[in-house]
């Protein structure tokens, strides 16, 4: 980290790609499309964060498939007209000095639609429909729908995908032995819960061009006894890099409606911590960081690499203007909003 900075407004390099600060904006579903297409709001709500200091910004989940949305208001990029759709916003984060990246996701059992699938057929709860237990053939196609909207992705213009492996969804399913109660070489042994979403990093890794990064998004604990946990986050990392994903964005839970969580500022920061040391890989800590000197002392203290932040960039977009204000240091401000500056 450049010393003469704030560790939160130093630039970080991935592969040939420099941000510029480590305020990362989380991918956060806005349920706002219409036929998994994005639209003025998306615009506005992911510009904003651009215009307001992040150094990179990240689309909400989008499905690879129609059958992969959350909701029937989720983003999607399985065809041309939503590629399209996402290329002017893009460009318009690129124009902020910005990086623009995006999530790639399949909601498996948690998917809102008649036929959602999964490892097992195992219901997310009682709220939700006994989902296909997925062949493998069937695995096969989602790899193939995983390529072709990493290659979307990078043709609507984004310079870092994110895979999502995390939050109780398809990839997360593989990986918990809540939801995974395959008996085939997909299923049982950590080994093997892991197959699926390794096979599908692989290939992800292997569509994204060489010089562009690829994060992965975990939970990195389920928070039940039973279920996946911190030792299995720092082997399925290892894994990870080895394949050459460049960092590992730490969340947690989701995996099950009965989990009690300890939810609190820096909650998941140590998880971020474990995985950084143990697999010797770049993370992002995320979950209630609110402040710029608690952003900055998780950097500096080696616990990250980048801060991820959702929840307080939703209630101000300009949080980076105001943490750097804060930390003491004077970045470049929009040059349409230089007169509110001092």
């Amino acid at each position: 980290m450049n010393s003469s900075l704030p560790s939160l407004f130093s630039p970080i390099r991935f592969r040939n790609l420099e941000i510029k600060n480590r305020i990362f904006m989380s991918p956060m579903c806005m349920y706002s499309a219409q036929d998994g297409v994005p639209n003025q709001w998306h615009l506005v709500h992911l510009g904003s964060r651009a215009v307001g200091g992040a150094g990179l910004v990240m689309v909400e989940a989008t499905a690879i498939s129609p059958e992969g949305r959350i909701s029937d208001r989720d983003l999607g990029l399985w065809n041309e007209e939503q590629q399209k759709a996402f290329a002017p916003i893009v460009q318009f984060i690129k124009e902020q000095n910005c990086v623009p990246a995006i999530q790639l996701a399949h909601a498996g059992r948690k998917a809102t639609v008649p036929d959602a699938v999964a490892p097992s057929p195992l219901p997310f709860s009682d709220k939700f429909k006994v989902p296909h237990e997925l062949t493998i053939e069937e695995m096969a196609l989602l790899k193939s729908k995983f390529a072709e909207a990493t290659q979307r992705s990078l043709l609507a213009g984004f310079e870092v995908l994110e895979i999502h492996m995390a939050h109780g969804y398809l990839l997360n399913e593989y990986l918990s032995p809540l939801s995974n109660h395959r008996r085939d070489d997909y299923g049982g042994s950590l080994e093997n819960r892991m197959r699926f979403p390794l096979e599908v990093a692989k290939v992800v890794r292997d569509s994204w061009p060489q010089n562009l990064p690829v994060f992965v998004r975990i939970s990195a604990t389920d928070w039940v006894a039973t279920g996946w946990d911190l030792k299995e986050s720092i082997e399925l990392a290892k894994r990870l890099k080895f394949i050459g994903i460049d960092l590992i964005d730490c969340s947690s839970g989701g995996s099950t409606p009965d989990a009690n969580i300890p939810a609190g500022p820096n909650f998941q920061v140590p998880f971020a911590a474990a995985i950084r040391k143990e697999a010797e890989i770049a993370t992002g800590a995320v979950g209630l960081i609110n402040e710029g000197a608690q952003a900055d002392s998780i950097l500096r203290e080696g616990m990250a690499d980048a801060i991820f932040l959702g929840r307080e960039l939703l209630r101000n977009p300009y949080f980076p203007l105001q943490a750097a204000y804060d930390l003491g240091v004077d970045i470049a401000w929009p040059t349409q909003y230089i007169r509110a500056k001092n």
